[in-house]
């Protein structure tokens, strides 16, 4: 939809496609800004092409915009991560090994929207709300746990308490995912992502 353009009304119970298009224009402003203070009522509406008071009945504020942008894109990344485990056949360290890329290739390829996912959700005047939903990225986390105890179930892991070492895992892959980012000219290790997965995952030789 080119920005601007006067958009036609919706028809009678296409409320949900609205609220669609309102996170997608929301999305592509993420995308191009790199910075969630860039969502902003007026330029979500100009996007989409209706008056900024028509976003009200589908979001109160910007915030509650921007979280539901953020949790789609955990949706995706969970969706990213689970597709890689089913591709991967069924022996559960490889399937652990997929799912370690599949994160670091979510995180390449979405930069802005996985900076927004885990650096905080700002709102327009710089301020941080206590608001934001404790539970944003409990489902890609619960794949990655059930991934290692599927390890563990196949004697290919020595964890003792695989949810916690899934956190582990998750951050270790989380820094490196950053690191890449504000490191692009570093040339890392091929196998960078195995010395990083095998002893925070316990796994077996």
């Amino acid at each position: 939809m080119t920005v601007g353009a006067p958009r036609a009304r919706n028809r009678r119970g296409q409320g949900d496609l609205l609220r669609a298009e309102i996170l997608a224009a929301a999305t592509d402003l993420l995308d191009a800004a790199g910075d969630a203070r860039a969502v902003t009522l007026r330029a979500v509406a100009r996007g989409v092409g209706i008056a900024a008071p028509s976003i009200y009945p589908h979001f109160p504020d910007q915030l509650s915009i921007v979280v539901a942008v953020v949790r789609r894109a955990f949706a995706e990344l969970t969706d990213w991560l689970r597709s890689a485990a089913d591709a991967a056949g069924e022996d559960p360290r490889r399937r652990l090994h997929a799912v370690c890329l599949a994160y670091l290739d979510f995180a390449r390829h979405h930069p802005e929207r996985y900076r927004t996912m885990f650096g905080g959700i700002w709102t327009a005047d710089r301020t941080v709300s206590p608001a934001v939903p404790a539970d944003l990225g409990s489902d890609a986390l619960r794949l990655v746990t059930d991934c290692l105890t599927a390890c563990v179930a196949a004697g290919q892991c020595a964890s003792t308490d695989p949810a916690a070492d899934a956190v582990a895992l998750w951050v270790g892959l989380h820094g490196l995912a950053h690191q890449r980012a504000v490191s692009p000219a570093f040339h890392w290790p091929a196998d960078i992502t195995r010395r990083i997965a095998v002893p925070l995952s316990h796994l077996v030789p």
